[in-house]
C-alpha cells in the first residue's frame, strides 16, 4: 500500500470538506431522530445549537501525528450521531410499550438566556408591578413549538404514571397540596428522584380570595415548609387553587419566597381537552394543566391522560419541555 503524504494546505482543505460532509450527515440524522423540526430557531431564547457546539469541545490530535486521515472533529460528530440514534431508539421502544400513537418529539436545548416573564394582560392585581409581586402567566415567551405539562394536587398516586413518564422521558412539573400528599410522601419523593420539581399548591386547597391575608399566608408558607422538610427545598413556583387569587394572595406568596405563579392555557383529561383561548388550539410556550386523578374521578387513568396529551401534542408538531428550564 502506498501512503500519500499531504502537505499542510491540502490536508486542511481535505479536512474542511470531510468535516462539512459529516456535519450535514449529523444534521440530517438529528432531524430524523427528533421527528422533524421543533419550530424556528430563536436566538433570543435558546443556547448555541450549532453543530460545533452540540459536538462538544474540540478534540485535538496528539502532537507529532501527521497524515491522520480520521479527523478528530469527525470522530466527535460520529459519537454524537450514535447518541442520537440510541436516544431515538429508546424513545421509540418506550412509545410502543406505552401504546403511544407516535414517538414523542425532542424539545430544543434549554435557552441560554431565560425569557422575561410578565403578568398576562388582564391577570394583574392592584400594584402588581409596582410592588414586585410574582408574575401570573399562562404561556412562556418562546418561538419554539413546545408546551409544558403541569399536574396538580396529588390525589391519585398511580405507580404506572411514574414508570410511564420516566420511560418516555417526558418532563412535567407538579403542584402539590399537603392534605392529599401526606397520605404517601414517598410517592412524590420517587417523582422528585426522577427529576420532577415539586411546587406549592397550598396546604388544604382552599379558595384563597375568601381568606384573610394571614390565612392565605399560612396556607402558602405552610406548604413551603412541608416541601422543604420532606423534599429538601423551598419551591419557587406557586399555583393558587382553582386559579383564583387576589392581591393578598400574591403578597403572601412573595413573602414566602415564591418567584412566579404559572397558571395554564389548556387542561387535558383522558377523554378531552379544555381551552382558555377562543381558537381552541396550542400555542408555542403554552402551559397545560392536568391532575393526579384516576378512574374514581375520570373516565380513564393517568396513563390514559398522558396518551391523550401526547397524541394531540405530537400530532401538532410540538415537543414537551421542562418548565423550570425556561423560568
Amino acid at each position: 500500500m502506498r501512503l500519500v503524504r499531504l502537505n499542510d494546505e491540502k490536508r486542511a482543505k481535505w479536512m474542511r470538506v470531510r468535516g462539512g460532509a459529516v456535519v450535514l450527515a449529523v444534521a440530517a440524522l438529528a432531524s430524523t431522530a427528533c421527528g422533524g423540526a421543533a419550530g424556528p430557531v430563536d436566538t433570543a431564547d435558546t443556547a448555541d445549537t450549532s453543530p460545533e457546539a452540540e459536538a462538544g469541545p474540540e478534540v485535538r490530535p496528539a502532537p507529532g501525528r501527521r497524515g491522520d486521515f480520521q479527523a478528530p472533529p469527525a470522530r466527535a460528530l460520529d459519537a454524537y450521531a450514535s447518541k442520537l440514534r440510541r436516544s431515538y431508539a429508546a424513545r421509540a421502544l418506550a412509545a410502543k410499550r406505552w401504546r403511544l400513537a407516535k414517538v414523542p418529539l425532542s424539545p430544543p436545548a434549554p435557552p441560554a438566556r431565560k425569557p422575561v416573564l410578565r403578568t398576562r394582560e388582564g391577570f394583574e392585581v392592584a400594584g402588581h408591578e409596582e410592588e414586585g409581586l410574582p408574575p401570573v402567566f399562562t404561556t412562556v415567551p418562546t418561538r419554539h413549538k413546545i408546551v409544558f405539562l403541569t399536574v396538580d394536587d396529588g390525589a391519585e398516586k398511580d405507580p404506572a404514571f411514574l414508570r410511564m413518564m420516566n420511560d418516555l422521558n417526558i418532563p412535567y412539573t407538579a403542584f402539590l397540596s399537603d392534605y392529599l400528599v401526606k397520605e404517601n410522601y414517598g410517592y412524590f419523593e420517587r417523582m422528585q428522584d426522577n427529576g420532577v420539581t415539586l411546587n406549592n399548591h397550598t396546604l388544604h386547597h382552599r379558595y384563597l380570595p375568601a381568606l384573610s391575608y394571614a390565612e392565605q399566608k399560612r396556607e402558602i408558607c405552610g406548604m413551603q415548609d412541608v416541601i422543604e422538610k420532606r423534599y429538601g427545598r423551598r419551591p419557587a413556583l406557586f399555583r393558587p387553587p382553582y386559579g383564583n387569587y387576589n392581591r393578598d394572595t400574591l403578597r403572601a406568596a412573595g413573602s414566602c419566597g415564591i418567584k412566579a405563579a404559572p397558571l395554564w392555557n389548556e387542561e387535558v383529561f383522558p377523554d378531552r381537552w379544555d381551552y382558555r383561548e377562543a381558537d381552541r388550539d396550542l400555542h408555542p410556550g403554552d402551559i397545560v394543566l392536568s391532575h393526579f386523578r384516576g378512574r374514581g374521578d375520570w373516565d380513564g387513568t393517568m396513563p390514559d391522560m398522558v396518551r391523550a396529551f401526547m397524541k394531540l401534542v405530537t400530532d401538532k408538531g410540538y415537543a414537551v419541555a421542562r418548565l423550570e428550564d425556561y423560568l
